[in-house]
């Protein structure tokens, strides 16, 4: 997948997991991981940034399987962010959509 277009896709797909469950970072990683290539180096700087914004906050919570784990939960400002940015997503992807069918790139390639 074009870096470009992860890059402008990768919050609202970090804020989306983490509005139907609180997860900690490596669970994220996994689950994005599983849809596009990202690592942790990509993961974890915006989950510093969306906390930094008021998009999500975190708590400790134990684990059985070795130290506490930091968990990441979207506030009430961010769930109103993510109902924005997904809604411009939409918009944005539907106008991308009517281009490439109008110019028949499909055939082309």
């Amino acid at each position: 997948m074009n870096t470009q277009f992860k890059k402008g896709v990768l919050e609202l797909v970090v804020l989306l997991a983490i509005s139907k469950k609180d997860k900690y970072g490596y669970q994220l990683v996994s689950e994005v991981g599983a849809m596009m290539d990202v690592n942790e180096g990509t993961i974890y700087p915006l989950l510093k940034r969306l906390v930094n914004d008021g998009y999500c906050n975190t708590y400790l919570e134990q684990s059985s399987e070795g130290p506490a784990r930091k968990y990441y939960r979207i506030t009430t400002s961010g769930s109103i962010y993510l109902k924005i940015v997904t809604a411009e997503w939409l918009e944005f992807a539907g106008v991308v959509n009517r281009y490439i069918k109008e110019n028949s790139i499909n055939e082309q390639i």
